[in-house]
């Protein structure tokens, strides 16, 4: 364990730390898919309604990325990935943190139950107490399957949209929601394959660390085979229609083929090129072994944001034939 970052007196964050708490990467798609949700439910909501909706969801998903970074500042200090974040460098202090992200949290799920509707505050308020609480604290640092129980958290904002604008949650909502809960573990443990060495530096069991990178990649395989099905579903119930049916099933096969190719080869098995070298690495930045990893990860980012493109395109344009 490192030493923390000595904490000024007085404050010297900027307005940019304080926008950066709030996990701007995630909050988008967060944002994206709370749209998607919103708009395919229909409803009778208004514009201004449905623009405070979608600034509730994403301030309550900003608050829950504060609480996190205030919660997880030592541990971020000790990982290349996270150490230039606000608390983890020093720049913004843990208590400041905790208060920031306790305010939003108030500010988003009052505004959103009072505009909208309380069974959407109230799911607001479970993905916020669910990440900051449940995930950070109880399972990231006891169980390898951390990120599969605690990819719900993730998997909330399609649902809380859809409430938001019918004032319920059917089970179409909830297949959205599925799509996201099963695509986090190989999103997340493809990453996690070439950054084992920042997790067990930090003590964080990801699955990489704890059950070692073979293991890793025949999950992400089994993951996968699972949740390219759900993706698909929508395009064969009427939630989706021809367009999401040919984006989920070209994009699911690349989507396999590449876990396989994963299965195949021998990522994880060497450090990544940052820990080889001994200096910073981008993101996408690894060693010849991990790029099967690396390239899962980038398109499972692509895949995920197709899948709810081609709904939000079917609900908004209602392109003849596509319905």
């Amino acid at each position: 364990m490192t030493e923390a970052t000595p904490q000024p007196a007085i404050s010297t964050a900027q307005p940019e730390d304080f926008f950066q708490l709030l996990k701007p990467r995630v909050m988008s798609l967060v944002i994206f898919t709370a749209v998607t949700g919103l708009v395919v439910a229909g409803g009778d909501l208004d514009w201004i309604s449905a623009a405070i909706a979608i600034l509730c969801i994403a301030v309550g998903a900003g608050a829950a990325g504060a609480l996190n970074m205030a919660l997880e500042g030592e541990t971020d200090a000790l990982m290349r990935r996270t150490r230039g974040r606000p608390v983890a460098a020093g720049r913004v202090r843990k208590n400041d943190a905790m208060a920031f992200g306790v305010i939003l949290s108030i500010f988003s799920v009052m505004l959103l139950g009072m505009t909208t509707n309380w069974l959407a505050g109230g799911l607001l308020l479970l993905t916020i107490v669910y990440y900051a609480a449940f995930y950070t604290l109880l399972l990231k640092r006891r169980t390898p399957q951390n990120i599969v129980i605690g990819g719900a958290a993730g998997a909330f904002p399609p649902v809380i949209g859809w409430a938001a604008a019918t004032g319920q949650a059917p089970w179409q909502a909830w297949l959205l929601f599925l799509i996201i809960f099963l695509w986090t573990p190989p999103h997340s443990w493809a990453l996690a394959l070439y950054s084992a060495g920042d997790y067990a530096k930090a003590g964080i069991p990801m699955m990489p660390v704890a059950r070692g990178a073979k293991s890793t990649r025949l999950q992400i395989l089994l993951y996968t085979l699972v949740f390219v099905p759900v993706a698909i579903a929508p395009g064969l119930t009427g939630l989706g229609g021809l367009l999401y049916l040919a984006v989920s099933v070209v994009g699911g096969l690349g989507f396999l083929f590449l876990a396989v190719r994963l299965f195949r080869s021998r990522a994880g098995d060497q450090p990544d090129k940052a820990e080889a070298v001994g200096r910073e690495a981008a993101l996408y930045d690894v060693r010849v072994e991990a790029k099967p990893a690396r390239n899962l990860f980038a398109f499972s980012i692509l895949y995920l944001m197709a899948l709810f493109a081609a709904l939000l395109v079917e609900s908004v344009a209602a392109i003849p034939g596509l319905q």
